[in-house]
């Protein structure tokens, strides 16, 4: 099997895993490249974007660590979130391992105020 096929499974096992608990609440979900971040926030009822961040949005000089980064672009997006009075959702890591740039995603947006 190629690793095409493999991430596409992951993917996909994940996501159903989510539908299943998510309860009608927005998926958070990451996606990692080799040298930035972003996060989005998903209305899966309605397939819309409700609020979104990135480590290069305008506006933003974060600078530092990736990990660093990757923070405080979850606390960038908790913020936009509770704004619209959204605190419940369930974290998408979106084929990726839970580990590093991903999990200080999820800190970052628990330290924000969301509950996963």
């Amino acid at each position: 099997m190629s690793l095409k096929v493999t991430n596409a499974r992951r993917k996909q096992r994940v996501r159903l895993a989510l539908r299943r608990s998510g309860g009608g609440r927005p998926r958070l979900s990451v996606f990692r490249s080799a040298k930035h971040i972003y996060i989005q926030a998903v209305d899966d009822t309605t397939n819309t974007v409700i609020a979104a961040a990135s480590d290069i949005e305008d506006g933003t000089t974060l600078t530092g660590k990736k990990k660093d980064k990757a923070k405080a672009v979850g606390q960038a997006l908790a913020k936009k979130l509770l704004a619209k009075n959204i605190s419940l959702c369930v974290f998408d890591r979106n084929g990726f391992i839970y580990h590093g740039r991903v999990s200080a995603v999820a800190d970052g947006a628990r330290e924000g105020g969301l509950k996963f």
